[in-house]
């Protein structure tokens, strides 16, 4: 009897005791998210790219050619480009704001394969060629991520170089160089947090030159009917920049 009566006393102690040894123990608690990095975009960068691109002249004689008409003719161009850039980018969100410049080696050139001919009816060829460009654009793009898709657009300077050959009548050789616009789009993606590899299009609108007359009779130096030269280029390039700052910021 008396062991039966220590049993049970006992029992219910440990009962009794149980709910505070457990308040000893530490809660379970869920195992904290892991962190997922965003890329940031913001920060100065510059980069060197390189491609190709083609470029379309047209040659318009108002004076015409020998039957005194209004001429026009037109004629392609290609090459391949080089350069480098520089600029700044700020994010916010997934918004991407920035300004870059760029100076850029042209080897785009074309002629027009003697088309055309001289007030005389010799054969004469005009050749035209985009030898450097520089621009100062503004940049928007939207981000995901390391990925950012992006436009650009705004003021490039470029220079010319437009050589007629004559049959006859020897070669005239002249440079322009003038302002004009430039507008593109691309697609960039961040390869560490700071290089970033890049695909662009540009196109470069440089406007019209005239080579007017400079000898008494009114023509240019090799008997040529005064013209004008308008030229448009397309540019592709693959390019790398290098990114200064700005953080890796972490989402949850």
């Amino acid at each position: 009897m008396k062991r039966f009566l220590f049993t049970t006393v006992s029992l219910g102690v440990l009962a009794l005791g149980a709910p505070a040894f457990g308040a000893d123990l530490p809660a379970y608690s869920k195992a904290p998210a892991l962190v997922t990095p965003a890329y940031d975009w913001s920060g100065f960068y510059v980069g060197v790219f390189g491609g190709g691109g083609f470029g379309n002249n047209n040659l318009t004689n108002a004076n015409g050619d020998v039957a005194f008409t209004n001429f026009t003719n037109n004629y392609n161009a290609s090459g391949a480009v080089a350069g480098g850039e520089a600029g700044y980018q700020w994010q916010s969100g997934k918004i991407v704001l920035g300004v870059e410049a760029d100076g850029t080696w042209s080897g785009i050139n074309g002629n027009d394969s003697f088309q055309s001919v001289d007030a005389l009816g010799n054969p004469s060829n005009d050749a035209t060629s985009l030898r450097w460009a520089g621009t100062l654009r503004a940049r928007g793009g939207i981000a995901v991520d390391r990925l950012l898709l992006f436009f650009t657009g705004g003021w490039a300077y470029g220079d010319q170089q437009h050589t007629n050959t004559d049959t006859v009548l020897g070669v005239d050789q002249f440079e322009f160089r003038k302002s004009g616009l430039t507008a593109g789009g691309g697609i960039a993606y961040a390869i560490t947090n700071n290089v970033i590899g890049k695909f662009e299009y540009r196109y470069y609108n440089f406007g019209t030159d005239t080579r007017a007359g400079v000898t008494a009779t009114g023509l240019t130096p090799n008997g040529q009917l005064p013209y004008s030269v308008t030229s448009t280029y397309s540019v592709v390039t693959l390019g790398l920049d290098y990114k200064f700052g700005g953080p890796v910021v972490a989402k949850y």
